[in-house]
């Protein structure tokens, strides 16, 4: 019988994860069935235990779940408890519930190699401080950049996040915090690691954060770009969706589950032209 994985969020019929990793499975000549799971919003954790009472083993955790599954998980892995959020559940044979988090491998792996842009040395905007933006600051700082300023409509919540992350890494300098309002663009990758875009909404986010060299990056993706997207454009931003990055973070979490690292480059391209 086909080992079973799946993805849980709320919403989620919108997921690419099943047709991604149904594709890494047929590449990599693993038996496996992979769906998607809708959590209610109040129903997270029994969600989980009945997945597993089931004999489940693993599942994608996406909006807006990534901090419940932090708390919910037995045994973190490094790159877990760095982010204090978990986007990767690994189902072991007692029912014990091991938390990976693979987001930030993820995202510097299609800003790098998928889109050609080196982070060292550049001025790197993250807009949002919830469970996505956890878990990509310290792959983010491991890529040497600059500077990574850390934005929120509540400026308290940048600023904890950026003591929670300074505190784990030596009082890293190059860790700042800023309200939308007060930040002094432009920089060199801005990064949406809001929700908004899932609700067809604008960070409020100002023009000058872009320039012309600027990878505006939206962690979402959809049929048609989003709001953001549009808008950096529209400041002559290069614009690019989360649609590489889920590749990439499905990747990792596909080499934990199963020890094989898929061949992301052609998956990508086929999903991009719709097929």
């Amino acid at each position: 019988m086909s080992e079973r994985y799946c993805v849980i969020g709320n919403p989620i019929a919108h997921s690419k994860s099943p047709e991604i990793h149904a594709a890494f499975a047929l590449q990599t000549g693993q038996d496996m069935v992979y769906e998607r799971c809708l959590a209610p919003l109040d129903a997270f954790e029994a969600t989980v235990r009945a997945l597993v009472a089931a004999g489940c083993k693993g599942a994608n955790v996406t909006v807006p779940f990534k901090l419940q599954a932090a708390d919910l998980a037995d045994r973190l892995t490094e790159r877990a408890r760095a982010a204090g959020a978990v986007n990767t559940f690994l189902f072991n044979s007692s029912g014990g519930i091991i938390g990976d988090n693979t987001d930030g491998a993820g995202l510097v792996g299609d800003i790098i190699r998928n889109a050609g842009v080196a982070l060292e040395g550049k001025r790197v905007l993250l807009l949002g401080a919830g469970g996505a933006a956890r878990g990509v600051v310290v792959p983010l700082l491991a890529a040497l950049p600059a500077e990574l300023t850390i934005a929120n409509r509540t400026a308290a919540t940048a600023d904890a996040l950026v003591e929670r992350f300074a505190a784990q890494l030596a009082q890293d300098q190059r860790l700042a915090a800023c309200a939308f309002e007060d930040i002094a663009g432009p920089y060199d990758v801005v990064i949406n690691a809001t929700s908004a875009s899932l609700a067809g909404d604008l960070p409020p986010v100002p023009g000058s954060a872009f320039g012309p060299g600027t990878l505006a990056l939206d962690m979402m993706y959809g049929k048609e770009p989003s709001r953001f997207m549009l808008f950096a454009s529209e400041h002559g931003a290069r614009q690019r969706d989360g649609l590489g990055m889920l590749v990439e973070q499905a990747a990792e979490a596909f080499l934990l589950w199963r020890g094989a690292r898929p061949d992301t480059a052609a998956i990508l391209d086929r999903l991009r032209l719709g097929g």
